[in-house]
């Protein structure tokens, strides 16, 4: 990974940041200085960058630093932040990153890949635990009640220990039919975090398991959900959940096919193809989506982020398998890997939701 590479991984972590609220848009150029460390510094390379936003975004040096720190730990190819003296981000490359690329080296796309194929179902999530702990609770009520079970499911995720508690017992149809776990049940003995979106207009368990969850987590807590069979349940592009789950399982059929052509997938430059960016893009912002979606207790965020994924997904795998007499190519065990790891992140994703990715659809 280039000095110009990493310039580009700190500028997207920036806009990340702000994206989240947590940094004022402090109108950066195209180009951040990222240069070998200075005495006292540490790792492979190392950027002021914090101290020079720190006034424009309303915050002291070292607190931009550590907003910025996790973003760029979770670019591909990057190791490790460690933060010095008033707020220098130095920069610790990943094994093999440091050649730019090149000749033995993995281009943004290889490395992001790799590192989805390396972590699987865990991609995104914080290892080990990190010693924080929530306590959610929750009035008898099934939209609120589907909420705290998922926000568990995506706090424990960023390595948080996780307690829900609801004021009474809840219906089987809740625990069993819609999968959600409580702790305990009854008042509170203590002032909690009391989730109250705005609840369902109607029973939503005859939509099923998967299309109930949905229909509850897609739309902000602040917006009123719509319990619509027509909606929810239709086979067509105009459901979210059904092009989430259609793209998961087309990924799967790629590898079948592949594996029935005699190639399977290896991560490598994808380039040629141009839908790739806009693929690699939405995988790797999985990491900071999950975050954001815990920090925020919002896990619309997550359920955006999938449907973003399996459009770009869809629009890629045309690409994948070769065509005609085409011959299988290392391009084409490229772009299977890449096909691969979007699958590993909607299937994960939609499980941190509480529903099932099917193989076959």
């Amino acid at each position: 990974m280039t000095p110009v590479e990493l310039s580009r991984s700190v500028l997207r972590a920036m806009r990340r940041a702000v994206d989240d609220g947590e940094l004022h848009d402090v109108g950066m150029s195209e180009r951040v200085i990222v240069e070998r460390p200075r005495p006292g510094g540490c790792g492979d390379y190392a950027t002021n960058v914090a101290l020079q936003v720190a006034r424009a975004a309303g915050r002291p040096p070292l607190q931009v630093a550590e907003i910025l720190a996790p973003r760029l730990t979770a670019e591909p190819g990057i190791a490790s932040i460690d933060i010095t003296g008033p707020g220098f981000l130095n920069i610790t490359l990943a094994e093999g990153g440091g050649n730019g690329g090149g000749e033995g080296g993995d281009s943004r796309g290889a490395a992001l890949v790799r590192d989805v194929r390396e972590r699987g179902a865990c991609y995104g999530h914080v290892h080990p635990d990190t010693g924080a702990r929530h306590q959610l609770h929750f009035p008898r009520e099934v939209r609120a009640a589907v909420l705290a079970d998922t926000l568990r499911r995506i706090l424990r995720s960023q390595g948080a220990l996780v307690r829900v508690t609801c004021d009474e017992a809840l219906d089987p149809a809740l625990t069993t039919g819609l999968g959600v776990r409580v702790d305990a049940h009854g008042k509170p003995p203590v002032p909690l975090k009391t989730l109250r979106p705005v609840p369902a207009p109607q029973d939503p368990t005859p939509l099923g398991r998967d299309a109930a969850r949905w229909a509850l987590l897609y739309p902000a807590g602040h917006d009123r959900p719509r319990i619509d069979e027509d909606e929810h349940l239709v086979r067509r592009e105009s459901n979210p959940l059904f092009r989430v789950r259609y793209a998961y399982s087309r990924s799967r059929a790629l590898s079948r096919n592949a594996e029935a052509l005699g190639f399977d997938a290896a991560p490598g430059d994808v380039q040629d193809v141009q839908e790739a960016q806009d693929l690699l893009d939405a995988i790797g912002d999985h990491p900071r989506v999950l975050a954001s979606a815990a920090r925020r207790h919002a896990p619309d965020r997550l359920a955006r982020h999938l449907v973003d994924t399996a459009d770009a997904f869809l629009a890629f795998q045309p690409s994948v398998l070769p065509r005609g007499d085409e011959k299988p190519l290392a391009a084409h065990r490229a772009r299977l890997a890449l096909a691969e790891a979007a699958g590993t992140v909607l299937a994960g994703g939609l499980s941190l939701l509480g529903i099932s990715a099917p193989e076959h659809l």
